[in-house]
């Protein structure tokens, strides 16, 4: 199909509204993750109802941005790497909106944790995992912006590095749990935001293929990079 001058730009306009609100998603979901984060290591419980409070604005962003590509495909009726782009825009606001979910899952579950055993578990890795987990994010996001897919596959190819500070993470709290019964109720629910928190990095990672895709027109080669986790949930 060959686009006149007066639809390629309208098109372009199009591409651009839906970036603005996808890179306005991303932007929400950074905040989101980070005051998730503070209310885990500060066992601030303000922020985490925050955290819950604000978890209804990231469904009504990605129904928008759904809403806004349809409109786009009908209307301009893309091929091969345009069709590509807004695509792309649909699976992006999805794994953000994911993303949100597992947030406003902690910032609940934070909502039920002895603050004296939060404060104590902030000690366990909670930090480390935390900050290699922000990066992810930060860094993906900032791929889709430059359509950097050099950055996008150090994302993918870092994915590991969340999975592994999971199942240290997951270890040391069990074993509070052995040797403290009494802290054993928060010890769980730490051992569900742990999980969130690397799931949360398992989405990152899939915007990472997302981004990829969309640039190069094919998926990354080889198998996503995961460390084996499943030895720390059967102890």
């Amino acid at each position: 199909m060959v686009l006149t001058n007066h639809t390629a730009t309208a098109f372009d306009s199009d591409l651009r509204d839906l970036s603005c609100m996808l890179i306005e998603m991303g932007s929400l979901a950074r905040r989101q993750v980070a005051r998730t984060i503070q209310a885990l290591l500060t066992a601030d419980r303000n922020t985490a109802r925050e955290v819950v409070e604000t978890g209804a604005h990231f469904d009504t962003m990605r129904k928008a941005i759904e809403a806004r590509a349809v409109e786009t495909i009908a209307r301009r009726q893309p091929l091969a790497v345009d069709l590509r782009e807004v695509l792309g825009f649909l699976r992006i606001a999805s794994e953000l909106e994911r993303i949100g979910d597992l947030a406003n899952s902690v910032g609940k579950r934070m909502l039920a944790v002895c603050a004296e055993e939060l404060t104590r578990a902030a000690t366990l890795g909670l930090q480390h995992m935390a900050d290699a987990m922000s990066a992810q994010l930060r860094d993906v996001l900032d791929s889709f912006v430059r359509r950097d897919v050099k950055m996008a596959v150090e994302v993918w190819a870092h994915d590991e590095v969340v999975d592994r500070c999971c199942a240290q993470l997951c270890r040391e709290l069990v074993g509070r749990m052995t040797q403290h019964p009494h802290a054993a109720a928060s010890a769980i629910q730490l051992l569900f935001c742990a999980k969130n928190l690397e799931r949360m990095g398992d989405h990152a990672t899939n915007i990472a293929e997302a981004v990829y895709y969309m640039v190069e027109g094919r998926r990354i080669s080889g198998e996503r990079p995961k460390a084996d986790v499943t030895s720390t949930s059967r102890q």
